[in-house]
């Protein structure tokens, strides 16, 4: 195949290479010579590629081997008019610009081929060489950005695709990391069947969890459970309500057992925005990893939407106001004290737990519910106290232990680990398994009892 390239005013016949694709700005398509003379000598001055054809038969052709950024084409040819031309082109190269020559008395023809072959212009002839240019100039630029822009899709479908497949190897790690807390949480839901009211042996266990690994703070965990509590209180929550809150305050952080630990070892503004971004998928990975225990439904809820924000700008869903469950608003509450008091500068705990009030009235309307700022300001004083039930506190080892007596404060191992909740009555085996740990230990345990029942 033979394609005939102006340069200056001399046509020169170059073959084609085969199974090769040639990048050529402007294919001028015309049965006068005269007119192919003077385009290609207008291009080249412009220091544009061009190659002429006087057949649209042959110009066609030349589609297979060459891709145009623009075809300018007569309207008046005499195999195959000009419309009919760029119809043919605008299905074989849809992305070409196609410009149409016409003459005066063309302009209904003209109009058709604007409909038939979706021409991207028409210049009328004789035309002027400043207005041609400009709109050689435009097309080009057209082609380029359609180019650059199939290019950024294709650039985008592929980073796509390998977010798709990094996403799928993080699911099953964390599927693989959760596997075994989902059993246990399965095996104690078997257990419990005929106790499904009883939501502290199942918060306990997974406490433990988050209080044996080395990265995350279970006496934290532990102050924002308090803290949870008083706030249900003073808002004079239902019953259930109060007794689920310090369960979210236990659990929050449960979600980050099966993350990566480079994710929560350090401070969260020390993470990369990726890292970011995956940190706060932890409650979603809580929710999955709670669904078993369908009794704690109420508690789940609560840490998935922990991160939700009264004016709406939160995380995962964009609640805003009274849209988000409560005990998702009381636990964001109690969280970001608790946070705000450990960057705190002050000297003193006293000024750090004032540093920690102002930070959260700072956000009162816009982060948090202004009701629940107050209810934490209320409960403000208690904060930092150690809360009892009515009676007389004893404390005693394990080997002073007798049935029936009621543990007046959660018990912990000496590596923090919870044994035994508050209120736990004493029988034979607690006591016997108490002694029995006692023993391996080099001091006894100092345990807060209250008389027996």
């Amino acid at each position: 195949m033979l394609s005939i390239i102006l340069q200056g005013d001399a046509m020169t016949e170059t073959a084609a290479p085969v199974n090769s694709i040639t990048a050529v700005d402007v294919l001028c398509v015309d049965d006068d010579e005269i007119v192919l003379r003077s385009l290609a000598r207008l291009l080249k001055n412009n220091r544009l590629t061009c190659i002429t054809q006087s057949s649209p038969e042959h110009a066609l052709t030349l589609l297979k081997n060459h891709e145009f950024s623009l075809i300018i084409s007569d309207m008046r040819m005499p195999t195959m008019n000009g419309a009919q031309f760029l119809e043919q082109v605008k299905n074989i190269a849809p992305d070409t610009q196609r410009i149409l020559l016409t003459g005066y008395a063309e302009i209904e023809t003209t109009l058709a081929a604007v409909n038939q072959a979706q021409i991207h212009g028409y210049i009328q002839k004789p035309w002027q060489n400043d207005v041609l240019l400009s709109s050689i100039t435009d097309s080009l630029e057209k082609f380029q950005l359609k180019k650059q822009n199939k290019q950024l899709e294709i650039q985008v479908k592929q980073q796509n695709k390998e977010l798709l497949e990094l996403n799928n190897s993080l699911e099953q790690r964390v599927e693989k990391r959760t596997k075994q807390i989902k059993q246990v949480l399965k095996q104690l839901e078997e257990a419990n069947e005929r106790e499904k009211h009883e939501h502290k042996a199942t918060v306990e266990l997974l406490y433990n969890f988050i209080n044996a690994n080395p990265y995350l703070d279970g006496n934290k965990a532990q102050k924002i459970a308090d803290t949870c509590t008083q706030i249900a209180l003073y808002l004079n929550l239902s019953q259930k309500s109060i007794d689920l809150a310090p369960m979210a305050g236990y659990l929050a952080q449960i979600g980050l057992l099966a993350m990566d630990p480079e994710l929560y070892k350090k401070p969260i503004n020390r993470l990369s925005e990726q890292q970011r971004k995956t940190f706060y998928t932890h409650p979603s990975t809580a929710q999955l990893m709670l669904m078993p225990a369908v009794h704690l439904h109420d508690v789940s809820d609560a840490i998935y939407h922990q991160y939700e924000r009264f004016n709406g700008n939160g995380l995962p869903k964009g609640l805003a106001g009274n849209d988000i469950p409560i005990g998702a608003m009381v636990l964001g509450v109690s969280r970001d004290y608790w946070e705000a008091f450990e960057q705190s500068n002050s000297p003193t705990d006293k000024e750090r737990h004032s540093d920690a009030l102002e930070t959260v009235k700072m956000y009162s309307g816009t982060f948090y519910h202004p009701k629940i700022v107050r209810a934490l300001e209320a409960s403000h004083s208690k904060l930092n106290e150690q809360i009892n039930s009515v009676g007389t506190i004893t404390i005693c080892n394990a080997q002073e232990l007798k049935t029936n007596m009621v543990l007046g404060h959660t018990l912990h191992s000496h590596t923090g680990i919870m044994l035994l909740p508050k209120g736990h009555v004493f029988g034979k085996k607690s006591i016997d398994k108490l002694q029995q740990l006692e023993a391996k230990k080099p001091t006894p345990f100092r345990i807060m009892v209250k008389s027996a029942k």
